[in-house]
C-alpha cells in the first residue's frame, strides 16, 4: 500500500511522465499532485467535468458499467484519467509526453497505482 505522495512519485518514474494528481471529483480539488508541464489546478477542475459528463452519459444510456480509464490524446501528450476503484469520487490524473511514453505501460502503471493507493 502506498500514500498519495508515494503513488504520485512512482507515477513520475514512468517513461514520458510529466505530472500526476489525485483529484476529488465531488469538489474538483486536488488531494495531491506532483510534476510540472500542466496547470494541475485547472486540469483537476476541468477533468472533474469530464468524469461527471461520462458518468451522466452512461446513466442515460442505461450502461451498468464502471469506467476503467478515460484517455485523451493530444498532439504531444496523453492524458489518462482513472477513477479509483476503492474510493468513490476520486480519480487519478496522469499526463505524459506522447513522444517518450509507452501508452500500454502507462495505463498499466496507473492501474497498479490505483490498486496500491491507501486512503
Amino acid at each position: 500500500m502506498s500514500t498519495i505522495k508515494q503513488m504520485l512519485d512512482d507515477l513520475l518514474t514512468g517513461d514520458g511522465a510529466m505530472c500526476a494528481a489525485v483529484v476529488d471529483s465531488n469538489s474538483g480539488m486536488m488531494l495531491g499532485s506532483a510534476g510540472s508541464g500542466v496547470d494541475l489546478e485547472i486540469a483537476a477542475a476541468g477533468n472533474t467535468e469530464v468524469v461527471r459528463a461520462k458518468l451522466k452519459t452512461m446513466k442515460a444510456l442505461g450502461l451498468n458499467e464502471t469506467i476503467e480509464d478515460i484517455l485523451i490524446t493530444l498532439g504531444r501528450q496523453y492524458h489518462i484519467i482513472r477513477p479509483c476503484a476503492r474510493k468513490e469520487g476520486v480519480f487519478i490524473y496522469y499526463v505524459l509526453d506522447k513522444a517518450k511514453a509507452n501508452l500500454a505501460m502507462s495505463r498499466r502503471k496507473v492501474q497498479d497505482a490505483d490498486r496500491d493507493l491507501n486512503f
